[in-house]
């Protein structure tokens, strides 16, 4: 932050402390070097132009790939930190804000009213001792890893002639025929019985058991009924006395 901005002691602290701590969580990749209070080591630009933010990150090979911007209550609406998040937007490389809780909805109202292309930003609030961070927007990719991303540029309008037609040409692709692929024989599917002569079956009627065969026994004649009675009601002969 420029020395032009004067902060209260109290919010000059917590700011540096802020600082630090993000320092620690970008060393973990990149090469992060840091101007905290009214110190001016790690310019971003040369001469006149120079600024100098509160985190400048860079790769191994020391070439530029974010700068980070802490701000406070106080800095958030001041006409010198607007002047340098202009700045830091028109840099190649991610721009990042670090704003109190209480601070969002003004940072982003200024961000669009400004048009300033911020790749992050992000709100701050102290619980106890500790300092808690959390992403509130984010626009485009993210940091690189190792390596920096390419810059997607919008494409170009094609220029329209007084027929309402565009100039350049637009190839169609022609479409590409596919390979019909044979799909193996089905199985033969074996057919049921016809219903009519399975109905039919049924239908026939089951012949029933035969009967056993009963022996006649044959009746005696009315002589020989005759004949049987006698002899039982004859009676006995008496035995002749032999002198």
């Amino acid at each position: 932050m420029s020395p032009i901005l004067v902060r209260p002691v109290r919010e000059q602290l917590e700011h540096d402390r802020v600082i630090r701590l993000l320092q620690a969580k970008y060393k973990r990749k990149f090469d992060v070097a840091i101007n905290p209070g009214n110190e001016q080591t790690a310019p971003v630009g040369t001469g006149t132009t120079a600024w100098y933010p509160d985190l400048v990150l860079q790769e191994r090979g020391r070439k530029l790939v974010g700068v980070v911007e802490v701000e406070t209550a106080e800095s958030v609406n001041n006409l010198e930190a607007m002047s340098q998040w202009v700045a830091f937007g028109k840099l190649r490389a991610q721009f990042h804000l670090y704003v109190p809780a209480s601070a969002i909805d003004s940072t982003r109202r200024l961000c669009v009213d400004l048009g300033i292309p911020v790749a992050e930003i992000w709100a701050y609030h102290s619980i106890g001792d500790q300092l808690r961070f959390t992403l509130v927007q984010k626009t485009g990719p993210g940091l690189p890893k190792g390596s920096p991303e390419p810059r997607v540029s919008a494409p170009k309008p094609a220029a329209v002639n007084g027929a309402g037609r565009s100039n350049e040409k637009t190839a169609t692709a022609k479409p590409v025929a596919k390979k019909a692929v044979k799909a193996p024989p089905a199985p033969p599917v074996k057919l049921a019985p016809p219903v009519k002569k399975a109905a039919a079956a049924a239908k026939k009627p089951v012949p029933a058991p035969p009967k056993p065969a009963v022996k006649k026994i044959a009746k005696p004649a009315n002589g020989a009924k005759a004949a049987v009675a006698k002899k039982k009601a004859a009676p006995p002969a008496k035995p002749v006395k032999r002198r």
